[in-house]
């Protein structure tokens, strides 16, 4: 791992403030076996998993692009929205 759990979940924050705004409980952990990232988004009874790639996340990490992890969270939040 390039970058902490720890550093991932404060850049996933700073890209989307509306995770706190909304509610949303944020979990980021690493799944060795698949050498990826997971983010858990919590609220309430709902419960939405994504992984994010080692060499996605990296790129994000260090603002090239985060265009996989943006569509991702921008659907989950609309979800949460309405919740």
């Amino acid at each position: 791992m390039k970058h902490t759990l720890e550093e991932v979940k404060a850049k996933i924050h700073q890209m989307y403030p509306k995770i706190d705004k909304h509610g949303v409980a944020a979990t980021v952990t690493f799944d060795k076996a698949k050498k990826t990232y997971v983010l858990d988004l919590k609220k309430g009874p709902h419960h939405l998993t994504t992984f994010i790639d080692r060499a996605d996340a990296d790129k994000c990490m260090d603002g090239v692009e985060c265009i996989h992890l943006g569509v991702q969270i921008g659907q989950f939040l609309e979800n949460f929205k309405k919740v």
